[in-house]
């Protein structure tokens, strides 16, 4: 009797130094946006382009998070890279609203105090992200929207712009002077971390739907529906069509079903991305990473910009993959 209880006293430990050598040191997951991306798929010149953005936004959070950095400031630098990157639909690359002009989105939420922040509707503001963090850390408010919010940003010694036509690419201004196209830009752009002390950030940052009508808002800058940290569940950031986002509550959602209903993350997703939305209603996916480094990247559409950068504990190698379609490389 004895010697079994030692051997299942060894048994037990084993399995507990194998649970802890799988322990992971950082996780960064980004989307860049999710919709139709078969076309891109078969033009490597243009695809080469976005692998090679999605990989500069991971090392930019890579080079923060292994030196032991904060994923607060790991989300806040990969968000504000996105940001001033015309490949996607937040700063420099958003879509225009039905009058032309340009309306940014975005939040920040941490997961160790669940204390948030966000602006709506800001039009010379050149870094959102970097707004919706100072109301989170400089406020007592969650969200500010508007003129007020472009007013606060300038406040607060944030970077401006002198014209809102600074947001505008060629391609979008194509897009004013043409409305009947229809926007190809896909979504948002998203951050979400684990860093090396537990904790959980999430960042969403969006340039807003195409011809969308004036004040139109949608889940990127609302906390909850577009972004949700907690450190007793995950991080998420989500992309598509906000309208039924918000509806579906999804960040919360996710969160809550890991941390209630003890789902895994990734069945968490699959479920609300494939059953509780569709690709007609709700078209669009999510990044997600829960308190012990297990990640999802699900989407309902045929792409989404992704990626993610893994570091295990007591392994030097760090483990990267980025994707367009259905494969990651």
């Amino acid at each position: 009797m004895l010697r079994n209880y030692f051997l299942l006293a060894a048994l037990l430990t084993s399995l507990s130094i194998q649970v802890k050598a799988q322990k992971v040191d950082y996780v960064l997951v980004v989307h860049g946006g999710a919709g139709n991306m078969k076309d891109l798929e078969k033009d490597s010149i243009h695809a080469a382009a976005y692998y090679a953005a999605l990989d500069s936004a991971l090392e930019i959070g890579n080079e923060i998070l292994a030196k032991g950095g904060d994923g607060e400031l790991a989300v806040l630098s990969v968000v504000s890279y996105f940001e001033q990157n015309p490949l996607f639909n937040a700063g420099i690359g958003a879509t225009c609203t039905a009058d032309g002009q340009f309306e940014l989105d975005a939040s920040i939420m941490r997961g160790k105090d669940l204390m948030a922040g966000a602006v709506a509707g800001v039009k010379l503001t050149k870094h959102p992200i970097k707004a919706a963090h100072a109301v989170m850390t400089q406020t007592q408010h969650v969200m500010l929207s508007g003129a007020g919010a472009d007013r606060f940003a300038l406040e607060h010694g944030l970077e401006m712009v002198d014209d809102n036509m600074y947001f505008a690419t060629p391609k979008t201004m194509q897009w004013i002077d043409k409305l009947k196209q229809e926007s190809k830009k896909n979504g948002t752009v998203g951050c979400v971390v684990l860093d090396s002390k537990g904790n959980l950030t999430a960042g969403t940052s969006t340039g807003g739907m195409f011809k969308k009508q004036w004040g139109r808002i949608g889940d990127s800058p609302l906390i909850g529906a577009g972004t949700y940290a907690d450190n007793a569940s995950s991080a998420v950031s989500c992309t598509g069509h906000g309208e039924y986002f918000i509806r579906h509550i999804v960040a919360y959602n996710l969160c809550s079903r890991v941390k209630l209903l003890k789902e895994s993350i990734q069945e968490a997703a699959d479920h609300i991305i494939f059953e509780e939305l569709n690709e007609k209603e709700g078209n669009g996916g999510l990044i997600a990473v829960d308190r012990n480094g297990n990640i999802a990247m699900s989407f309902n559409s045929n792409g989404m910009f992704r990626g993610f950068i893994k570091k295990k504990t007591g392994n030097s190698n760090i483990i990267k993959k980025i994707g367009i379609g259905k494969v990651l490389k």
